[in-house]
């Protein structure tokens, strides 16, 4: 603990220029005695710090002297404070400490090095959802993080995809994953690494027991591996359609998460002046899903089952409001 306080009397000197025993103590949350006892430390150690008296005396360092206590290369210092409390950290619950440790970070920094870390912070923002989405619900998350802290065993009500009631599982916990603005745990059964979407777990109690987890797991690396399992469904299914010039490009980027590849686009557009598109669906149903919207925007040409799906759900639709409304 003195260490610490002797490393904060520093910060605090170099960020501040002169503070009195009094204000350090309070900064400090400690007696004036064990303040002037710290100095006399500093000073054994070699660090020029020294005291004048008077109304305007206190505690200062030598002019001139500096030590950069964080070892942060300027190009480093700009990447934290970019990073700094954006995006997912306010759901773990971490951003007023991490906010604490910038603060102190940002006073071990040299003077010069303070505007670039500021001026990074103020003109970048990190916004990890995706356009027109709520944010996932979070309640089991504090939950999962405490049993990960702990390494202690998980029972989970989970509902999985088109599942309308939850199952009870006792887990792992290995780790947590934030991708999108989406949180997802990964845990174990038995030796088998699972991944489940934090939102669908409906119910969590942390168990005595404790968490088995390999020794040398690379949590990175086995993300990678769970989330290709999740990405890899299968061939999937080219669709050629006609669309509307004006919505070819909302078009693009609303079916993004359901493609498996690039679009490609024929060179002329056809007679009526409609751009004409290929593109690689994960699957009918996906595809189904994200043109629907478009209405007599887009036209599919092709795959022929997928055009008589379309030609069906529009049936659908007209015979539904082919009456008033009772």
């Amino acid at each position: 603990m003195r260490s610490d306080r002797l490393l904060s009397i520093l910060l605090l000197l170099q960020a501040h220029a002169r503070l009195t025993a009094g204000q350090l103590a309070s900064r400090l949350e400690v007696s004036e005695r064990t303040i002037l006892r710290d100095l006399d430390a500093l000073s054994a150690a070699g660090v020029p710090v020294y005291a004048e008296r008077g109304r305007h005396g206190g505690i200062a360092l030598l002019p001139g002297y500096r030590t950069d206590v964080s070892g942060l290369t300027p190009a480093e210092a700009r990447a934290l404070f970019v990073f700094a409390g954006r995006g997912t950290l306010s759901e773990l619950g971490l951003e007023r400490d991490l906010q604490a440790a910038l603060r102190k970070v940002m006073a071990a920094l040299p003077e010069p090095r303070r505007p670039d870390a500021l001026h990074a912070q103020e003109r970048v923002v990190v916004d990890p959802r995706g356009w027109h989405r709520l944010a996932d619900e979070t309640a089991r998350l504090p939950i999962v993080q405490e049993a990960l802290w702990n390494d202690r065993q998980l029972r989970i009500g989970y509902r999985a995809s088109g599942q309308s009631v939850a199952r009870e599982q006792v887990v792992h916990p290995w780790g947590v994953v934030a991708k999108a603005g989406v949180w997802y745990l990964i845990a174990a059964i038995g030796s088998e690494p699972r991944l489940y979407r934090v939102s669908r777990i409906e119910e969590a109690a942390i168990l005595e027991l404790p968490s088995e987890r390999p020794a040398r797991l690379d949590l990175d690396a086995l993300w990678r591996r769970l989330r290709q399992r999740a990405e890899d469904r299968g061939p999937g299914v080219g669709v050629r359609l006609r669309v509307r010039p004006e919505r070819a490009e909302m078009l693009l980027r609303f079916i993004a998460s359901q493609v498996s590849g690039p679009a490609e686009r024929e060179p002329a557009p056809d007679a009526s002046g409609w751009h004409v598109l290929r593109i690689p669906f994960v699957a009918e149903g996906a595809a189904q899903g994200a043109l629907l919207g478009f209405g007599a925007d887009v036209e599919v040409l092709s795959p022929v089952s997928l055009r008589q799906m379309f030609a069906e759900t529009a049936r659908r639709v007209l015979e539904l409001y082919a009456e008033p409304a009772g």
